[in-house]
Formats: C-alpha cells, sequence, structure tokens
C-alpha cells in the first residue's frame, strides 16, 4: 500500500465491501429458499415461463422454477417471509435440532437433506438480523430501550456541546486580555485547541461534521492539541497516521468508539466464518471423510446458535432473570453444545470429541481476538 495512502478513504471502501458481502449473503440465501417456496398462481402453464422448457409437474426439471407464478400483492409478503425467515416449518424444523442435536442436524445437511431444514448461512444471517433488530429496539444487549436511549444520548452530546462552547467563550476572552503575559496566554491556546478538539468530536457525532478547522485545534507549537501515541513510530506513515487519529478518537470519545464497533460487529459478522475454518480443520485433523465444505456447514450453525443463545440471555437479562442464573447458562451451554456438535457431525468417540472441545475452544478465544482486532482496525479507519 502506498505510504500516502489516505485511512479515511480506506475506511469508506472497507466499509463498501462489509455491505457487498453482507448483501450477496442475503441475496445467495433468499435465492436458494426461494427455490423450493410454494406459491399459487392463476394458472397452469404448459411451457415454463423462465427457460422455455416443458413442464411435467409443479417444477421445471431443467431450471427448478415452479410452473405457476403469482401476480398478486399479497403474494410478496409471502415470499418476504418465506424468503427471510422461512415461516413453513423449516425454522420450526431446524431450530429444536439446532438446540438439542446439532451434530445430527450439521451430519443430515452436510449428507443431503437439504430441502427440510434452514440452510446454514439463511440461519445466520437471519440471527444477526434478529440480533441487530432487538438490540437497535433495546439499545443494546443490556441497555434501556431504542427511545430513551437515544434521547439520552442526544441529551448528553447538547449538554457537552453547551458546556465546551461556554469554555472556549471564556478561554478566548482571556486570551484577548492586553494585560496577560506571554506565558500564560501560551498556555491558554494550547487549553483552547483541547477544547475545539473536544467540540469537534461532539459535533461529528450530532451532524457529522466538524465544527473548527484543524488549524484552529492546534496549539501554540502548532501540534494537535489532542494528539495521543505521538511519540510511537512503526516507519509506515499510513499506519502511524491510523493509529495516532484512532488513539484521538478513544480518548475524545469512547462512546461513539464503543458505537461504531457494535455497528461494524454487525456488519462484518460473517468475517467470523471465514477465520474459524482454519481452527476447525485443524481441531478434526485425523478425522476422514470431511471436506471444508462439512467445516463450513459446522461453524455457520454453530456461530447462529451461539448468536441466538446470547440474544435469549440478553432478553432473559432484560425482563429480570438474576445474572447468577445467565452468567451459569452463559458458561455451561456453549461448551456443551459445541461437544454434541462436534461428537455428532463427525462421529466421535466421547474422548476424541473432548479433546477436540479443548482444542476448539482455544481456537474460539483466538478467532475472536482477530475478530475484534479487526473491528478495532475498521473503527480505527472510520
Amino acid at each position: 500500500m502506498p505510504s500516502d495512502a489516505n485511512p479515511m478513504a480506506m475506511a469508506g471502501e472497507f466499509e463498501a465491501a462489509g455491505t457487498i458481502v453482507e448483501g450477496a449473503l442475503v441475496a445467495t440465501a433468499v435465492e436458494q429458499s426461494n427455490l423450493g417456496q410454494t406459491t399459487t398462481g392463476s394458472h397452469a402453464e404448459h411451457d415454463c415461463l423462465n427457460c422455455g422448457a416443458a413442464l411435467a409437474g409443479p417444477y421445471c426439471a431443467q431450471c427448478g422454477q415452479q410452473a405457476h407464478v403469482h401476480r398478486t400483492l399479497s403474494a410478496i409478503w409471502h415470499d418476504i417471509l418465506h424468503s427471510v425467515l422461512h415461516f413453513d416449518g423449516k425454522l420450526w424444523r431446524t431450530l429444536p435440532m439446532l438446540a438439542f442435536k446439532p451434530g445430527e442436524l450439521t451430519r443430515r445437511y452436510v449428507h443431503g437433506e437439504r430441502a427440510k431444514f434452514v440452510s446454514p448461512m439463511a440461519l445466520f444471517l437471519f440471527s444477526i438480523f434478529l440480533m441487530f433488530a432487538v438490540f437497535s429496539f433495546t439499545g443494546g444487549p443490556f441497555g434501556s430501550g431504542t427511545s430513551t436511549h437515544n434521547v439520552s444520548i442526544k441529551k448528553d452530546f447538547a449538554s457537552e456541546a453547551k458546556k465546551l462552547d461556554a469554555e472556549i467563550a471564556e478561554t478566548e476572552a482571556k486570551i484577548a486580555d492586553p494585560k496577560l503575559s506571554q506565558a500564560m496566554k501560551v498556555s491558554l491556546l494550547s487549553k483552547l485547541g483541547d477544547l475545539k478538539a473536544d467540540r469537534n468530536v461532539v459535533a461529528f457525532a450530532q451532524t457529522g461534521k466538524a465544527k473548527y478547522s484543524n488549524a484552529e485545534t492546534q496549539g501554540s507549537d502548532g501540534n494537535s492539541s489532542m494528539s495521543v501515541l505521538e511519540n510511537e513510530s512503526t516507519g509506515i506513515k499510513w499506519l502511524d497516521t491510523l493509529i495516532q487519529k484512532g488513539g484521538e478518537k478513544m480518548v475524545s470519545n469512547p462512546n461513539l468508539v464503543l458505537y461504531k464497533l457494535q455497528s461494524n460487529g454487525y456488519k462484518f459478522a460473517w468475517l467470523l466464518i471465514p477465520l474459524s475454518l482454519p481452527f476447525v480443520w485443524l481441531a478434526t485433523l485425523g478425522v476422514r471423510g470431511h471436506h471444508f465444505y462439512d467445516h463450513a456447514v459446522f461453524t455457520t450453525y454453530s456461530i447462529a446458535f451461539m448468536c441466538l443463545l446470547f440474544l435469549l440471555l440478553a432478553i432473559l437479562s432484560r425482563i429480570g432473570i438474576g445474572t447468577n442464573i445467565l452468567g451459569f447458562a452463559f458458561i455451561l451451554i456453549p461448551p456443551v453444545h459445541l461437544y454434541k456438535q462436534l461428537r455428532h457431525s463427525y462421529e466421535l468417540s466421547r474422548p476424541g470429541a473432548i479433546v477436540r472441545l479443548v482444542l476448539l475452544s482455544v481456537f474460539i478465544w483466538l478467532v475472536l481476538l482477530a475478530f475484534v482486532m479487526i473491528l478495532f482496525l475498521l473503527g480505527f479507519l472510520g
């Protein structure tokens, strides 16, 4: 990468890439589910309207499209519910197996029983979107509701902006005093740069635009008064700029950084799948007859379950279930579920499944660490 690369431009590229991949995954999952959905049409067709092949049943033998097609508004809503949420029995058949017989679900799907169950990717996307919808409404896993939460944030920003504006006006009045000593003036100029830089952060959170220019946020020595990690250097100009800007954001407004991390977490959650695949392969090394496709199905179903479990525990926490009970469930359920999925997906013995569970548990922490580092990097860029 060129040394003068713009980290802010990189941020937009990475975010756009995340959106594109996310959209492609949704489109793939929805398109696959549409192949098998049942809708009603107004009349029977003798030839497939998609490819023109002669029809000998309710579906085209060449392309898989249904013989009957609809052109009614009500059927659009049926398609949405069916394609996105699978409200046709698949979801209710898949979820109990995912919860109590994850290994059997994984094995049966890998070995060809596809039409009976929601696909791993569709279920993964469903769990991510459900988490996003619920947490957006509640203000986070253990936060307050959306309206109250958002109003509180806006009030905090407005209050902070008013306070900073008053301090800036007061400091500028002191600097304008002709009787002020040079040493005191230099000190106040540095303080003024700090205040204006802080005000820019609040203004950006409120409106997306800075209130003061870079020159106005500099101290008397010409350096940014908000600069952190300024003495650290990697030898790579763009990376040093990235680290410095990211550090400034974290110090100036940690709440904004956490919000950005959460937003990127939803958008780039799909990265957990490719990050996990090599480690699943390592943990099952020596088990014959399995390919990377099998590992991908295993990984995607497992992550979907963990997302739904976390969502359920968060909801239970909101309705007043004790933290001791929820903490015990959070510690106990994931390894038990992972053990059952490992043992029955790969047809392992109990000792073999336990050994691989220990390995995979260590690998999971490595995957999560890598994922969080990626989110921090994206947060620095953005």
